[in-house]
């Protein structure tokens, strides 16, 4: 892994950026962020970065689709099964600037095939880079992403309903979800900060 991010790469040392606005899909009022990255970033590196600034923990698979391909991390078990789907290409591999080439583009991040958090992603902007800012970075976003495991976006919405309500019947089967949860929450200083340590991000998940 290149040492490409955070203390490790400064803005002179770059190619043009890429501005994306990430949407959990089916969120009311919308759960987003707003990032620049680097065009030659991985789509395994932007899966990343997702996992970063959405708040996800990262425990489950994921994949991208852009322009008619499949992009997550291919799976030897499966690679001769026919589900009736094109073949799944490298994340490593795959970088932005070989599929992304216009402004307006929209494509698809799936994280947790079970609960299936289906995020779109537009591209808003090319920039260049500004040396001095490290990137990735989070310019923008609003309220925290759900809980792992709570049943998808209607599971989550159902788990609001339960936290609005200290009367509602479910509450005590549900408190463990709701101790720590604060749907309004967003740190943007978290995330940058979190951002700078990337790579080292990417390393420890990848050891697991």
């Amino acid at each position: 892994m290149h040492k490409r991010y955070g203390a490790f790469f400064k803005a002179k040392d770059m190619d043009d950026l890429i501005q994306l606005k990430i949407t959990l899909k089916g969120s009311k009022p919308p759960i987003w962020r707003r990032v620049l990255v680097l065009k030659q970033t991985s789509f395994f590196e932007l899966h990343n970065i997702i996992q970063i600034v959405m708040g996800w923990e990262n425990y489950h698979l994921f994949e991208f689709k852009i322009n008619n391909y499949r992009i997550g991390e291919p799976d030897d078990e499966f690679e001769d099964m026919d589900f009736g789907n094109k073949k799944v290409f490298d994340a490593n591999t795959m970088t932005l600037d070989s599929i992304i080439v216009e402004t307006k583009e929209k494509f698809e991040y799936e994280y947790d095939f079970g609960d299936g958090w289906h995020h779109q992603i537009l591209v808003e902007k090319f920039l260049p880079a500004i040396n001095s800012i490290k990137y990735p970075i989070c310019i923008g976003g609003k309220l925290d992403c759900p809980p792992e495991d709570c049943g998808g976006i209607d599971g989550y919405y159902y788990l609001l309903e339960v936290l609005g309500n200290k009367k509602h019947p479910d509450r005590e089967d549900m408190k463990y979800s709701l101790e720590s949860f604060d749907p309004n929450h967003f740190d943007i200083d978290f995330v940058n900060e979190s951002l700078l340590h990337l790579d080292q991000y990417i390393a420890d998940w990848s050891d697991n």
